[in-house]
């Protein structure tokens, strides 16, 4: 028998003394867009270019484009007269070729080395960071109604992080081997889930899509993306350049369809091995009832990663900074339009700082300019009592069902300390005078629990795990010699 401990070493330090560099991953930077620079000017033309022509994006099955007759169109959400790009809806007959053709691909996408599935997602991020930032962001800005900076941050630095640490942890992952003991070896092997993984991705970032299908793709596995109608054209590009990285074509299938068809078609397979899914709390939810009443048919029992948004909230203590509470709720509730999923939407202040916050919240508001699409995002305020914070804290906890973001501007420590241990389950991601959205991957990994989702941290180290069904291996090195135990003899 193979020493596959000794072969996994051997293959880990050739990789290390290859690629120390590339794994020595940094965020990547946010561009600034100032007028004259060449990011700017790159991403000027892009803009021009896109709003001139309507994108064709086909479905991708078996590395071949399909078509179908039930035709949609992306549409540009300040412009509905520019059609952004045309896409069809696969079928249940082409959703079943997606699987086949996913599951055809699989045994030899597992067995490559995670070093080589790495370097293909390294690559990805490059071409994003350079040559194909500008059409990425462009698809974003027109095909999704971001500003420049909200595409900037979502599908070029967001997407670039998460393709470069989810590899890094994953090339890393393979140093996380059990104890060893005379005479024998063990050894863990990270193998991906047995089936095929379902991304479903959601319409506001262009970085989610990719991470979504990436991730599970990453680790071995093969993958059906179904993206959001209003992000295709965005999608279509990140698919595009996986592909031009070198992902072998048959590893993810784009599968635009309608959300109802492809969850009971995804579902009626016996290959179903997960879903990594954001979006809202009724579709997630019927997603894990189909899967609940057809569990006695899978081969294996289906991973369910899921984020639904949140209810999240801004605690503001009487000793807060006001200034920094106006600032961050501007920021967090209104940027995007309050279209994230982390953005504020309750605010809780202290009677004594309301008048002087509400002044400065409705000046910096009125200075907002706003588009010719409108989200309508809205902050509900609640005014309490100065010396009653105790009980809002308890109140914030239990006012809603979700618990994703929330934030907590004091500065006595003391109070902090308190709202800490209040608020420990009300969010996943929990800020101290700062606003709560923004989370960086590697610094904030993002998700939370109750029906926000099942907190599984995407842009942490332990995501990638989710899509791996780890193998323990244990070599003996000496004959037993005997069935019998010393106390027998």
């Amino acid at each position: 028998m193979l020493n596959l401990r000794r072969l996994l070493a051997k293959s880990r330090l050739g990789f290390q003394l290859q690629h120390t560099a590339a794994v020595a991953v940094k965020n990547e930077p946010i561009l600034e867009f100032k007028p004259g620079s060449s990011e700017r000017q790159a991403l000027e033309k892009a803009l021009n270019d896109l709003k001139q022509q309507t994108l064709e994006v086909p479905c991708v099955i078996g590395g071949e484009h399909a078509w179908t007759d039930e035709i949609r169109y992306q549409l540009c959400p300040f412009n509905h007269s520019h059609k952004v790009a045309k896409f069809c809806y696969a079928d249940k007959d082409l959703i079943n070729k997606a699987i086949n053709a996913a599951l055809s691909a699989h045994k030899e996408w597992d067995l490559k080395p995670v070093e080589d599935r790495a370097q293909i997602f390294f690559k990805a991020a490059d071409l994003i960071s350079g040559s194909r930032r500008a059409e990425l962001l462009a698809r974003t800005m027109i095909g999704q109604g971001k500003t420049v900076i909200q595409a900037e941050i979502d599908a070029a630095a967001e997407l670039i992080d998460f393709f470069r640490f989810n590899a890094k942890y994953a090339v890393e992952l393979q140093h996380q081997q059990p104890i060893s003991e005379s005479p024998s070896t063990n050894s863990t092997v990270y193998r991906s889930l047995e089936g095929f993984v379902a991304a479903v991705s959601p319409f506001n970032f262009t970085a989610i899509g990719g991470n979504l299908a990436g991730a599970p793709a990453l680790m071995g596995n093969v993958v059906l993306w179904k993206p959001s109608d209003t992000a295709i054209a965005a999608s279509h590009a990140v698919y595009k350049i996986l592909l031009e990285a070198g992902l072998p074509p048959n590893v993810i299938q784009f599968v635009p369809t309608d959300g109802p068809l492809f969850g009971e078609t995804i579902t009626e397979s016996e290959h179903l091995a997960g879903i990594n899914f954001t979006g809202s709390v009724p579709t997630f939810r019927q997603l894990w009832k189909q899967v609940s009443e057809k569990l006695h048919k899978y081969r294996t029992f289906p991973r369910l990663s899921g984020e639904c948004g949140g209810k999240n909230f801004h605690f503001v203590h009487k000793s807060a900074d006001t200034v920094s509470v106006v600032n961050g709720t501007i920021r967090s509730a209104f940027e995007y339009g309050g279209q994230k999923c982390s953005a504020c939407s309750r605010m809780y202040v202290p009677d004594s700082l309301w008048p002087e916050i509400k002044k400065n919240l409705l000046e910096e508001h009125k200075k907002i300019k706003v588009g010719n699409e409108i989200f309508g995002p809205i902050v509900a305020v609640y005014v309490y009592p100065e010396n009653k914070y105790q009980e809002i804290l308890q109140l914030i906890d239990t006012s809603t069902p979700y618990g994703l973001t929330g934030a907590v501007f004091a500065q006595d420590k003391n109070v902090v300390a308190e709202a800490c241990k209040v608020l420990r389950y009300s969010a996943g991601n929990f800020y101290i005078n700062d606003k709560s959205t923004g989370s960086v991957v590697a610094q904030q990994p993002f998700g939370g629990a109750r029906i926000s989702g099942t907190n599984d941290k995407p842009g942490g180290p332990h995501y990638i795990l989710r899509w791996t069904s780890p193998q323990s291996v244990k070599e003996t090195h000496v004959p037993l010699t005997t069935w019998r135990y010393p106390y027998m003899e």
